[in-house]
Formats: structure tokens, sequence, C-alpha cells
């Protein structure tokens, strides 16, 4: 009957657990936290594909040591308790099973190694940008410019009350003014810090960078969809370190040159770097 119990119980864990998967999956959508959601945010570059295919790969190894552990303290526990085996063996040393556990060990880091460098090589190698942005953490906000395009940056804030939240913009991050970028193209994203250290992470991108102050970090992504991609502050900055969202909409080509012809009108900076909008304020933030 204790049996029988311990099954049932077990059986309605799995069911559960099931549902939950079969849910998050189901509500799972790229660029944001999605609720019940299981696992990585959806992926919409290259690096995040391999970052994902890296964390399955680790979860079957992880399972399989798991497993192995577990049938080893399951056999250990029914052959060679007191009542099964009340003489103990005296061995001490098994030439064989020693080398075993040793070398084991080593083949499976080595296993993961391998792909483990393969990726941070291809993180961390840069390749020919088509697109440059420069991404400043304030204190408690990002400030945008793009070198490559001219003379004009802006700031980005979260829009703090939800009834001037656009249908398409989530909770707590949408932001005023996105950063923009063309699809199917290399953005470097050059990272800095104002005051203090911040950090420039985007889930479905699988880039999380540090903003240092007086050090010009970069990395790089390329997105494969439209869309709008939100990410945080991932560095603890403050006081409004929740409330300093990352917000990047991925439009065509030709709607990023129109939106570069916009932006040089409305964010221009004159020779002494001032921009001719109204200095940043978080107090007018939306």
């Amino acid at each position: 009957m204790t049996a029988m119990l311990v099954f049932k119980r077990l059986t309605a864990l799995a069911a559960m657990m099931g549902a939950f998967a079969a849910g998050g999956a189901a509500w799972a959508e790229a660029g944001r936290p999605s609720n019940w959601q299981l696992g990585l945010q959806e992926s919409v570059t290259p690096v995040m594909d391999t970052i994902i295919s890296f964390h399955n790969y680790l979860l079957i190894v992880v399972t399989l040591i798991t497993a192995f552990v577990l049938a080893l303290l399951v056999i250990i526990a029914v052959r060679f308790n007191v009542r099964a085996n009340p003489t103990p063996s005296r061995t001490t040393h098994h030439t064989l099973l020693e080398v075993a556990w040793t070398v084991v060990p080593v083949i499976i880091l080595v296993a993961i190694a391998i792909p483990s460098f393969r990726l941070l090589f291809y993180q961390l190698n840069l390749p020919p940008a088509d697109l440059t942005v420069k991404a400043t953490g304030k204190q408690w906000y990002w400030t945008y410019s793009y070198p490559d395009n001219g003379k004009f940056e802006f700031d980005s804030f979260l829009v703090k009350d939800p009834t001037k939240l656009r249908p398409d913009q989530p909770r707590l991050l949408g932001v005023d003014n996105e950063m923009v970028v063309p699809v199917n193209k290399v953005v470097r994203v050059q990272t800095i810090g104002n005051e203090v250290i911040h950090a420039f992470a985007v889930p479905s991108f699988g880039i999380k960078i540090d903003a240092i102050p007086g050090r010009l970090n970069e990395t790089w992504f390329r997105a494969t969809r439209e869309g709008i991609y939100y990410g945080q502050c991932s560095e603890l900055c403050g006081k409004d370190h929740a409330f300093m969202p990352i917000a990047v909409r991925v439009v065509s080509e030709q709607a990023f040159a129109a939106w570069v012809e916009e932006a040089k009108k409305k964010y221009a900076r004159d020779d002494d770097g001032r921009t001719n909008v109204a200095a940043a304020d978080p107090s007018t933030a939306p």
C-alpha cells in the first residue's frame, strides 16, 4: 500500500511538471519573458542559437551523471545494507576502478570544455560590423549614439505610467525611445558606464557585457528576425537598478535608413556634443 501511494504521488508530480512544461513551451516567445516559461528565451541570433545548443547538451550530460550517481546509491543501499550483506568486504584498493574514476571525469570535462571554448571564441571574436551602436549606462537609463551614422544620440527611459504603454509594450520593460537596428546585419555594441558599473544584456540576442566607467567594452549580435527585443541592466547599480530596461527594435534595412534620417534631425548634436533636444531629466520621463 505504501509503495502504491508513493507511485501515485510521483505520477501526479510528473503530470504536473509535464503540464507546466507544455504551458511554458506554448507561451514562450522571442524578445520578452512569458508566464510560466521554462528554459531560455527564444533565440533570434546565431550566438544565442549556439548558447541554447550548448545548454541542452550540458543538460543531457548533467542528467546522465545524476542518473548514474542515483543508480549507484540505490545499488549500494539495496545490496550492501546490513541485512543483505552482513559480512562486508575488506578490499581497500582496486587499480582498474581507481583509474576509471580518475580518467572518466577528465574525459567528461574535456567533452564540456571543447564546445565551451568554441562558444566563447564565437562570442568574443567580433566579425566585421555593418553598424556600431554605443550604449552608455547612466543612473538609471541608457543613452544611445550611432557613430557610423552621424552626430546624434538619445536617452531611453522606462515608461513609468502604465496608461502610456503601447499595446505591444510589456510593463517595466517598455521605454520611450528604443534602440533601432537593421535585420540580418552585424551590429557592434560598445558599452561604457557614466557613473557606476552597469551591464547591457538582451537574452534573445545572447549578449551580456558590463558597462564600466572609463573603459569601452564591446560585443556583437546579428538579429535574424524583425521585432522588439527586451533586456535589462544586469549589474546592481543603485536604487533604480530594476527600472533600467533595454528595448531593441529590429527593422528592415529600408526602415532603418528612414529612421536614421529622422533621428539625425530629432536628436542632432552640435560640435560640443550637446543634444539639441531637451537635456535628459529622469523626472520628465514618461
